[in-house]
């Protein structure tokens, strides 16, 4: 396109214009019911979200009580560092290290509970076939990327998760206190007997993992390199996000009752929710 063709106001709307039903991977889908292939059994009109985030991109919505959340790993290097609050109270949200010490698992996986600091459920992973995710180390700060690979800035080549994660945060009205540790997946941490970490990396293109939302919720995502990612350039593939309408766990879900600390968790939630008349 050159110079000349934008120039003027009205050749800059014919190619603004010209850019509608155009494909651009970092965008949202708009309707999300034009995705090309649901999920089976979902109605396109139950389509919520559906994006691609770039690697060093970030996504971000509020979705609603028993919504589905599917992220895929495209080509085996997304990193997509999670954060969820309570939409209605904000100042409620993901408590990582409640929801591994609560539950007595430092792994995520099918059947976990993303709990929140009031010990209510947020959401729980009800499908997972990646199996490479992160619950001790967060996402990746501005200092250590800076000493990393020169740069850290949202903007930059390198960014980092946590300034990521402020930049979508802040498109609800939160600031950069309010950010949590994060839930990172699809690249994957281990402890060794000694207690030293070991970094797994990726199980490869296409796994996914797919997230009940137990409440409504504000979703934030970043997608960057993990923070104990040994090579030497900074590296991160896309993230697709893919989110349909639904129902939250049932009373007699398995998945409710797998264990007496996650049966406390869904009380708590069941008499919050109901108080507001929600459930």
């Amino acid at each position: 396109m050159s110079a000349s063709t934008t120039s003027t106001t009205a050749g800059a709307r014919e190619h603004a214009r010209a850019q509608e039903g155009t494909v651009v991977d970092a965008m949202p889908l708009l309707p999300a019911s034009a995705h090309p292939a649901p999920p089976e059994g979902v109605e396109p009109g139950a389509l919520r979200w559906s994006e691609r985030i770039a690697g060093g991109g970030y996504g971000h919505r509020v979705l609603a009580r028993g919504t589905h959340l599917r992220l895929t790993d495209v080509d085996g290097d997304a990193c997509a560092s999670l954060v969820l609050y309570n939409a209605l109270e904000p100042h409620e949200r993901l408590n990582v290290a409640d929801t591994v010490k609560v539950q007595w698992q430092v792994y995520a996986g099918t059947g976990q509970l993303l709990l929140s600091d009031q010990g209510r459920v947020l959401g729980t992973v009800v499908a997972d076939d990646s199996g490479r995710h992160d619950t001790l180390y967060g996402t990746s700060a501005l200092a250590r990327n800076v000493e990393r690979y020169g740069d850290g800035s949202p903007q930059g080549p390198s960014p980092a998760g946590r300034e990521l994660l402020v930049l979508a945060a802040a498109k609800h009205g939160l600031g950069r206190r309010d950010v949590p540790p994060s839930v990172s997946y699809f690249q994957g941490v281990r402890i060794r007997e000694d207690g030293s970490p070991e970094f797994q990396g990726s199980a490869g293109a296409g796994h996914s993992v797919t997230i009940r939302l137990e409440m409504p919720a504000i979703v934030l995502l970043a997608d960057t390199a993990h923070p104990l990612d040994p090579r030497p350039e900074w590296s991160c593939g896309p993230l697709d996000v893919l989110a349909w309408a639904g129902e939250p766990t049932g009373a007699d879900d398995a998945l409710r009752t797998a264990s007496p600390e996650g049966r406390r968790a869904f009380l708590n939630t069941d008499d919050y929710l109901s108080a507001r008349g929600i459930a």
